[in-house]
Formats: structure tokens, C-alpha cells, sequence
């Protein structure tokens, strides 16, 4: 079986307090009331014959619901999650005001094994961290992304 692939874009901006990143917290019950791992780079997964930086322009849209931004994209490569999903990121300096964020949603049961199927957004708030808190909140195996941008930006 070959394991599931995401990509996704992590839009950064530099300010006098240093380097801050774009997350989003992930939606749905699991996550509503936890912090620490649970916010992610803006991602989804990918079918094996759509290239990965289109699949993670795609998905930026979908996920935020606005378009994702044009500049340099810095390849960030790729890391493996407990999940065993591996994901691909690319670095991209730009603003954005997370008021203007219309998260995609996805349907599932719950409660578990009550028949009623409830719509969730993807990502239920997105917010700017500078790199030491963002690696506190992050999935744990995406914090080599913030690593390496810190490397490509310092």
C-alpha cells in the first residue's frame, strides 16, 4: 500500500519581532478543544498523478477559500507524520488577514454511531505565530518545516 501524500503551503512574513508563519487549526470535534498539535501548515492530500505544487495551490484554496499567493516558492521537502502520511511544503512570503478566510468544510457522523452526518470547517481559525510558538502548537513531525524555513530566512 503506498502511503497517502498532502501538500501544502506555508506563507510566511517578516516582521520587527522576527519571522511569523501562517497556521490553521484544525476543524472538527477531535480538535476543538486542544492546542498543542493541533495546528497544521495549510494542506491536502494528493492522487499520484497530480504534481505536488499544484495539489498544494489547490488545496490552499480549498482550505482557505481565498487564492494562494504568487511569489517565490522555497521547497521545504517533505516529512513523514506518525500517520505515516508524507507531506510536501513549499514557503511562499506573503501577507494575508485571516478575517478573509472562508475555510472549506467536510461531512462526518457524529456523534460516532448516531446516523447524523454534521458539516465541519477544514480549519476552524487560522492565526500568525512567530516560529518559537508556532513549534509549540504545530503537528508535531511539520515542525522540520519551521526549522528549515528558519534556515532558508534567517
Amino acid at each position: 500500500m503506498t502511503a497517502r501524500r498532502s501538500a501544502g503551503l506555508l506563507l510566511f512574513r517578516r516582521t520587527d519581532g522576527g519571522v511569523e508563519v501562517l497556521l490553521g487549526h484544525m476543524g472538527g470535534p477531535f480538535w476543538v478543544r486542544r492546542e498543542a498539535g493541533a495546528w497544521t501548515v495549510p494542506k491536502g492530500e494528493y492522487e499520484p498523478g497530480e504534481p505536488a505544487w499544484e495539489a498544494a495551490r489547490r488545496e490552499f484554496r480549498e482550505e482557505l477559500g481565498v487564492a494562494p499567493p504568487d511569489g517565490e516558492a522555497v521547497g521545504l521537502g517533505e516529512v513523514r507524520q506518525t500517520n505515516g502520511k508524507i507531506v510536501t511544503v513549499w514557503a511562499v512570503e506573503a501577507d494575508l488577514d485571516p478575517a478573509a478566510v472562508e475555510p472549506g468544510t467536510f461531512v462526518m457522523e457524529w456523534p460516532p454511531r448516531s446516523g447524523r452526518m454534521r458539516e465541519f470547517p477544514e480549519l476552524d481559525r487560522v492565526a500568525w505565530y512567530g516560529l518559537d510558538r508556532a513549534r509549540e502548537v504545530i503537528v508535531r513531525a511539520q515542525s522540520a518545516f519551521l526549522d528549515r524555513l528558519a534556515e532558508h530566512s534567517g
